[in-house]
This record gives C-alpha cells, sequence and structure tokens, in this order.
C-alpha cells in the first residue's frame, strides 16, 4: 500500500479483465458498488490448491457469478473436480488455473495472478490484500508461509471439511 491508501481507503476496480497466459480465454468480472474487496479477498494453503496452482498460497478474489463473462470462446477451457461440486477451471492449451467455484453458490474465486497487469498495478490491495478468509492455514509450511499472507487481518479457518470449510 502507498502513503495514500488505507485499509479504509484503496482504490477499488468497477471491472477487471483477465486470462490465461497463451490468451484463448479471456474474462471479465464486473463488482457491484457494495462490494466488500476487503472480505472478498482470501487465501488458501491446502495442498490441493497448492497443486493446482504451483504456488504455496493461493490468493483469490471471490467476485459475483452474475458478473463474470467470458470474452473468448470456451473451449480450451476445463473443469476438473478435485473434490465434488467444487470446479477448478483451467485452461487446456497452455495450463493456466483461471478460478475455483463452489457450485452450491453464485459466486466464484477468481485466481489474482491471472488479473491483467494493468488491473493488478491499480488496484492491488483490493483484489490481493488476503483480509478475507485465510482457509487451511494449518496446512502452513511453518518457517516458509507462516505471516507472508496477513493472516492476523483476515480470518483464520478450517483445518478440515468438519469445520465448515469443503476443498
Amino acid at each position: 500500500m502507498s502513503e495514500l491508501t488505507s485499509i479504509t481507503d484503496f482504490p477499488k476496480p468497477k471491472t477487471v479483465t483477465g486470462g490465461c497466459l497463451c490468451g484463448a480465454i479471456r474474462y471479465q468480472a464486473n463488482f457491484p458498488e457494495d462490494h466488500d474487496f476487503l472480505k472478498s479477498s482470501g487465501s488458501c494453503q491446502c495442498t490441493q490448491c497448492r497443486r493446482n496452482t504451483g504456488a504455496l498460497i493461493f490468493v483469490a478474489h471471490t467476485a459475483p457469478l452474475s458478473g463474470f463473462t467470458f470474452l473468448t470462446s470456451t473451449t480450451t477451457l476445463k473443469n476438473f473436480y478435485a473434490t465434488p461440486g467444487f470446479q477448478r477451471g483451467f485452461c487446456t492449451d497452455c495450463g493456466s488455473f483461471l478460478y475455483w467455484r463452489d457450485e452450491s453458490r453464485q459466486d466464484i474465486a477468481l485466481a489474482v495472478g491471472g488479473v491483467d497487469p494493468e488491473f493488478l498495478s491499480k488496484f492491488g490491495f483490493a483484489l490481493a490484500n488476503a483480509s478475507g478468509n485465510n482457509v487451511w492455514c494449518e496446512n502452513e509450511i511453518k518457517g516458509v508461509t507462516d505471516g507472508l499472507v496477513g493472516k492476523q487481518r483476515g480470518v483464520k479457518w478450517a483445518r478440515s471439511s468438519e469445520e465448515g470449510v469443503r476443498m
């Protein structure tokens, strides 16, 4: 955050675009006026998200499904289900991970790394502040990922699906 930005006052986008590495899949996400950018930004450290993204921490921003639109053909889009009812969308040409989605909800968790650079440079804090839920933190890599996510701001959530989080 810059000197002009605070946890309560930061630039917020109305729309972002993004897509996969090869450009075959492009999307647009529109945010309503009352979108909570702090609550909607979160992270996960479960093994599935690590393997899916190739990163120690998956940072996502949840947007309303009603405001999400594909701008290109989706012929290279594939949904993988590591857990029934939970989509992990990726491009079959380049392998880029684009989103995670609980099919019982009307939202979509965008992989923030797939958002176009011009939006990340201007609205990075709004999209990737991880102030929302930081899930499966019990699975953090001690000494490597602990303390990196800003978990003190977010809610440190469940260790298992019995505690309310299904991945």
